[in-house]
């Protein structure tokens, strides 16, 4: 990215949230869409550091028009105190549907170069920018696994939800329409299937886009056996009851954190 664009991306970085209200005046809302769009086009990259948080300080690249949470540091605030409370150095933590990777990031910092990561993301163009983030961050103990989660090994279909809808398309999802727009082969992994050649996780955040409960049909031996702590959001109040009934079933505690997420404590 030339220089002039560059400092471009980061002032709508900064000031895109104040500019919100203005885009809805009319003519003028008009003008500053065209003239944004034209100067920084709406695939731009940057690299910028977090501001605050566990994470502040950490560097990740991001889209100067979506990328304002991830910068400051305050999404999933909940989430983000989970991780702080519970990760510890010389830990495995798994991020099952990490995307372009906030959380692996500060699990990486938390648990530290004695400890491990390793996170899921299906979508090849997010992985790659994944790895990015985790090289510039110097990370050489986090590893991206290009794979789905699932309820068994096997190949599954992955719709990539187009960026204008989903920034960083983070609301791509295993779909059983495999002929839908930008839907794509992928392999999947049971997370049994997984733990049985690789270390087990002592923490594992799972946030799947509806696909919880596959996810947990493929680790029975790893519920009953490793014990690890989940993090799960729910995305379905139907998912919500039955893995709530699992978890309690298997002996643990759980709490919401917010209306969406779960912690699961083994007790």
């Amino acid at each position: 990215m030339a220089e002039s664009t560059s400092r471009l991306a980061n002032w709508l970085l900064r000031f895109a949230p104040s500019l919100g209200g203005l885009r809805r005046v009319p003519l003028l809302g008009n003008f500053l869409s065209w003239t944004s769009r034209k100067l920084v086009p709406h695939d731009s990259l940057i690299w910028v550091q977090i501001q605050h948080g566990p994470s502040e300080g950490l560097w990740m690249r991001l889209n100067p028009r979506t990328g304002q949470n991830v910068q400051q540091g305050t999404g999933e605030p909940q989430v983000q105190n989970a991780l702080a409370e519970h990760l510890r150095p010389g830990m495995t933590f798994y991020d099952l549907g990490a995307n372009i990777g906030f959380f692996s990031l500060m699990a990486a910092r938390l648990v530290g170069p004695q400890g491990r990561v390793v996170s899921f993301e299906a979508d090849p163009e997010i992985a790659d920018r994944l790895r990015e983030n985790l090289t510039r961050n110097r990370f050489s103990h986090a590893h991206v696994e290009q794979k789905a989660v699932w309820s068994e090994p096997t190949t599954v279909s992955f719709e990539r939800v187009d960026p204008n809808t989903s920034p960083d398309r983070g609301l791509g999802h295993v779909s059983a329409n495999g002929s839908a727009p930008g839907t794509i082969s992928v392999e999947a992994v049971s997370l049994d299937q997984y733990v049985a050649s690789h270390p087990p996780p002592d923490f594992l955040k799972c946030d799947v886009e509806g696909a919880e409960v596959a996810v947990f049909q493929g680790a029975a031996r790893l519920l009953s056996g490793k014990r690890p702590i989940f993090l799960v959001e729910m995305h379905s109040p139907a998912n919500h009851r039955a893995l709530l009934g699992l978890f309690a079933g298997h002996g643990y505690l759980c709490q919401n954190l917010d209306e969406n997420h779960v912690l699961a404590l083994p007790q």
